[in-house]
């Protein structure tokens, strides 16, 4: 193997590592040692599988024994024992035949690292490096880390007499034993299920409904830099995260610089709230980052977010099921016109009038035709001018069945009176001018979700996402979903969940 060549793919893939990282993958000696004296802790084992299984064919080519062959798999965590800290995840194989019995007692029997095991044995060996890379997070979560942050990993042989007695696979994550600080913040993404009054007779406007996702999600790393780097494939989100950084870090007086990585993004004008997550993300990075504490509202502010919907922002909050009261409306008021959030810039988020947990056996179906992407600009801020005030009585219905059906199907967790009331909204107020600006291939989409089988179906924000409600049977609906868009030109699905908590925000 070229283990000059596995790390530098890895710095490719994820950025710089740290000495002691390259010294954890590339060791050949005791692993347990290394982190004793990087820790300045003992290090203790915890076994959490345990069992004796047949060699596979992949097993039998790692440890060059016959498929079938009997082998110890073993799982453990590697903990700092004074803090409880997991440091290290591990998975090994073993021949039975292979060991002494004293050792296979200890190897079987006792919370021992492998390293100890063997010094204990007097047994001569060394280890052989076979790779070391980014891998899937397999661990079941037991890192204290964001979803899907980058974990790396290495896999070796232990020989003992010209034979593997040991297999290993060990991971850690990326943001551990690291040089500087980081900060690592990873948001929700959101549907927007309707604006409420874009009449404004009674002196607000606006007003939303929304529900924040676990995914799609934003996922960036900052630390501190010498001059403001941004690192992302996407050359309109990189162009938004460096407009936010510069503005939070003068806002701040930061006295210095980030470098800011982008791991995960969802594309903007989709109607899934792209621009306000990842604005809030880089706003929050670049706070924490330089000890400065401040409100979601200053936030959001700085970061341009809120001024029509604040259902973005309640979702990086706090997450959930979310109703805001929208803004103050009419001369002398903080909003005279109505136009959309990219053109209400200064203006506070909404508050929150109403936020509850979205039912956990509920589940929620995005299918993003490729079409023309939502309607953004000056052509949204047109569409807002032109058609706006919306009919007073179409307000009072709509408002009439958010509070009787939707609100209630929520707290009563009533699937059936929360997807009539999702289905019903779609024809009401500003939702049906969104969706008039939507090609046929869209509402027929709709219909299509609705036909198998959803509770309830709707257009997120302007969209072109739309999404399906429901308890089960999304697999079906997907599946329907997935032979019309391809009648139409393609597309994308994802069956995701509400989230019902804010952004993880994390130092490493």
């Amino acid at each position: 193997m070229d283990f000059a060549y596995c790390l530098k793919e890895i710095e490719n893939q994820v950025g710089k590592l740290s000495p002691v990282q390259k010294i954890l993958l590339g060791t050949d000696g005791s692993i347990t040692q290394l982190l004793e004296s990087v820790t300045g802790h003992q290090v203790s084992v915890r076994t959490r599988e345990q069992r004796i299984v047949k060699a596979d064919a992949v097993a039998a080519e790692r440890l060059s024994v016959a498929k079938g062959a009997t082998v110890n798999h073993r799982i453990v965590e590697l903990l700092d024992a004074a803090t409880g800290e997991v440091l290290v995840y591990a998975k090994s194989q073993t021949p039975i035949d292979r060991l002494e019995p004293e050792f296979r007692d200890d190897l079987m029997r006792a919370d021992i690292p492998i390293g100890k095991i063997i010094e204990r044995h007097h047994i001569e060996s060394r280890r052989e490096i076979l790779t070391a890379r980014v891998a899937p997070d397999d661990t079941g979560g037991i890192f204290s880390v964001c979803k899907n942050e980058p974990v790396l990993s290495r896999q070796y042989r232990i020989i003992h007499s010209g034979e593997p007695l040991i297999f290993i696979e060990e991971q850690f994550p990326f943001n551990k034993f690291l040089d500087e600080r980081r900060v690592i913040v990873r948001t929700p993404s959101r549907i927007h299920l309707t604006l409420l009054d874009m009449n404004g007779v009674l002196g607000r406007v606006d007003g939303g409904i929304g529900i924040a996702l676990e995914d799609p999600a934003v996922h960036l790393e900052a630390q501190a830099s010498s001059s403001l780097e941004v690192h992302c494939d996407d050359v309109q989100t990189a162009a938004l995260v460096r407009r936010c950084a510069e503005t939070v870090l003068t806002a701040i007086h930061a006295g210095g610089s980030v470098s800011i990585t982008v791991r995960e993004y969802f594309p903007a004008h989709r109607g899934l709230g792209s621009g306000s997550q990842v604005a809030l993300a880089t706003a929050r990075a670049c706070c924490e980052l330089f000890g400065t504490t401040l409100s979601l509202a200053e936030l959001a502010r700085m970061a341009g977010r809120g001024g029509t919907s604040g259902i973005g922002s309640a979702a990086f909050d706090h997450g959930g099921f979310i109703v805001d009261g929208g803004h103050r409306f009419g001369p002398g008021c903080e909003k005279t016109g109505f136009a959309p959030s990219s053109a209400s810039k200064g203006i506070r988020p909404p508050p929150v009038l109403m936020r509850h947990d979205f039912p956990e056996d509920w589940h929620i179906l995005l299918a993003t035709p490729a079409l023309t992407e939502g309607a953004s600009g000056m052509r949204e801020q047109e569409i807002f001018r032109t058609c706006c005030p919306v009919p007073l009585e179409e307000i009072r219905t709509l408002c009439h069945e958010v509070l009787m059906r939707m609100l209630p199907g929520i707290v009563e967790k009533d699937l059936d009176l929360f997807g009539m009331s999702v289905n019903a909204i779609q024809d009401l107020g500003f939702k049906k001018i969104e969706l008039s600006y939507q090609p046929h291939e869209v509402t027929k989409l709709l219909d299509t979700m609705r036909e198998a089988g959803a509770a309830g179906a709707g257009m997120s924000s302007f969209g072109p996402t739309l999404y399906a409600i429901g308890d089960t049977g999304l697999q079906d609906i997907e599946h329907a979903v997935q032979s019309y868009l391809k009648e139409i030109g393609g597309g994308t699905t994802l069956i995701t969940s509400a989230r019902n908590r804010g952004a993880a925000v994390r130092t490493a």
